[in-house]
C-alpha cells in the first residue's frame, strides 16, 4: 500500500510538472521572446489574418508569383505529400504535366530548365518557398500581366533579389523566396514600381 501511495505521489508530481508547469513556462518564455513566431508567424492585413509565413498558398492568377505544387492543396490539417515513389508512373505523369503547365503559364521555351520544386510537391505539402530561379522565371509573365516596361521589369527582378533568404550562417538550407510574402510586397510596392520612370 505504501508503494502505491508513493507511486501516486510521483505520478501526480510529474503530471503537474510536465503537463502544466513546463508547458506554461515554455509558452511564457516564447511569448516574451518571440511572440510572432510563438503564435504561428501569422500575417495580418487590414486587421484580418490572411495566412502564415510557414504555410504556402495557391496563386493562380498571372499577376502573382506562383508557389510550388501541393499534394494536399496547401491544407494544413492533413499535412503530407503524395508518397509516390520515383518508379511510380503517376509521379512521372504528374511531373510531365506540371512541367508543361509551368512552361505554358509562364510563356517559356519548351526546353527551358524548370527548378525541381515547381515539379514536385514538398513532403509536408505546405512549403511556402521556391528557389530564386523559379521566381525569376515568372518575372516576364508578371511584367506583361502588369504592363511593366523594361526598366520596371528590371526593378521587379531586383525586388525578387532583395527578397531572397540565404542559407542560415551561409551553411544551412538553400536560398529561397517566400511566395506569400513576395506577393504581398509586390502588391504593396506595385505603385512604386510603376512610378520608377
Amino acid at each position: 500500500m505504501k508503494t502505491l501511495y508513493i507511486s501516486l505521489k510521483i505520478f501526480l508530481f510529474f503530471t503537474v510538472l510536465t503537463g502544466i508547469i513546463y508547458p506554461l513556462l515554455i509558452t511564457g518564455i516564447a511569448q516574451l521572446t518571440f511572440p510572432a513566431k510563438a503564435n504561428g508567424s501569422l500575417i495580418v492585413k487590414n486587421n484580418k489574418i490572411i495566412g502564415s509565413e510557414l504555410i504556402g498558398q495557391r496563386f493562380e492568377t498571372n499577376i502573382y508569383f506562383t508557389s510550388r505544387p501541393s499534394a494536399i492543396s496547401n491544407n494544413p490539417l492533413p499535412s503530407g505529400g503524395s508518397n509516390l515513389s520515383l518508379t511510380n508512373s503517376k509521379l512521372k505523369h504528374s511531373v510531365d504535366s506540371l512541367r508543361g503547365e509551368f512552361i505554358l503559364f509562364n510563356h517559356l521555351d519548351t526546353h527551358a530548365e524548370i527548378p525541381s520544386e515547381m515539379l514536385f510537391a514538398s513532403a509536408s505539402g505546405l512549403d511556402p518557398h521556391i528557389s530564386p530561379e523559379a521566381a525569376y522565371l515568372q518575372v516576364e509573365r508578371i511584367s506583361k500581366a502588369r504592363n511593366l516596361n523594361e526598366s520596371q521589369k528590371m526593378s521587379l527582378k531586383n525586388y525578387v533579389s532583395s527578397s531572397v533568404n540565404y542559407p542560415q550562417f551561409g551553411l544551412f538550407g538553400e536560398s529561397c523566396v517566400n511566395v506569400l510574402l513576395l506577393n504581398l510586397e509586390l502588391d504593396q510596392h506595385y505603385i512604386q514600381i510603376l512610378h520608377l520612370n
